[in-house]
């Protein structure tokens, strides 16, 4: 039977919350240099990306109209500003921000989709360049898998995925049409949204035409 994406936006909020929860288990594990460590997102250390991450818990639409109009509808610079506001902050207690944080259930506006995907994305971006696993649940890669490729703005995961077949090895889930690529669900979900260290773990007759896409 094929595992079935969330829809509902209580259950979202409720994989979300679990999601994050995961991802602050791994952070505690982390010492002050693997805090230090370059992400899988360019530029930005594991603790930017946490920064982000926790500027996102706490975002509420107006909070987001108002910092996007102040930097200048560049969404790039929008994300630097939030990241710098933690720049002095010890990796103590931007834990303890993240964690107090995690549960909230406000956000940008968008899908909820959107922040289901942040938990998982987010978490693996600051998880494997430290050698650390979040564990995602199999509902939790369907339904991110389902949204990253059909999402164009930011994830850039419908033009990505146009024209491949995507094929998990790990959940039952399928989804396009064309030269196949397989492998577990997460690391199609990392490689459509930019991740080049995921083409490792691909495979199939379409990763010569992704990869270039990256």
């Amino acid at each position: 039977m094929a595992t079935n994406q969330v829809a509902s936006p209580a259950d979202l909020w409720a994989l979300t919350h679990e999601q994050r929860e995961k991802v602050g288990d791994m952070l505690a594990t982390l010492n002050d240099a693997e805090w230090e460590t370059p992400s899988l997102c360019a530029g930005w250390r594991v603790r930017d990306v946490v920064a982000h991450m926790v500027e996102t818990h706490q975002m509420t639409p107006p909070r987001f109209m108002g910092r996007f109009i102040g930097a200048g509808f560049n969404f790039d610079r929008f994300s630097a500003k939030d990241v710098g506001r933690h720049a002095t902050q010890s990796t103590a207690d931007l834990l303890q921000e993240f964690r107090d944080s995690a549960p909230r259930s406000t956000a940008p506006p968008g899908p909820k989709q959107t922040w289901l995907a942040e938990a998982v994305i987010h978490g693996e971006d600051a998880a494997r360049p430290t050698g650390r696993t979040v564990a995602v649940s199999p509902q939790a890669l369907v339904t991110v898998a389902e949204y990253a490729r059909r999402t164009s703005p930011l994830l850039h995961g419908k033009q990505r995925s146009d024209g491949l077949r995507l094929r998990a090895t790990d959940v039952d889930w399928a989804a396009g049409d064309g030269p196949e690529v397989s492998g577990p669900a997460l690391s199609l979900i990392l490689a459509i949204t930019g991740r080049k260290v995921a083409l490792a773990d691909l495979s199939g007759e379409g990763l010569e035409t992704l990869r270039p896409r990256l």
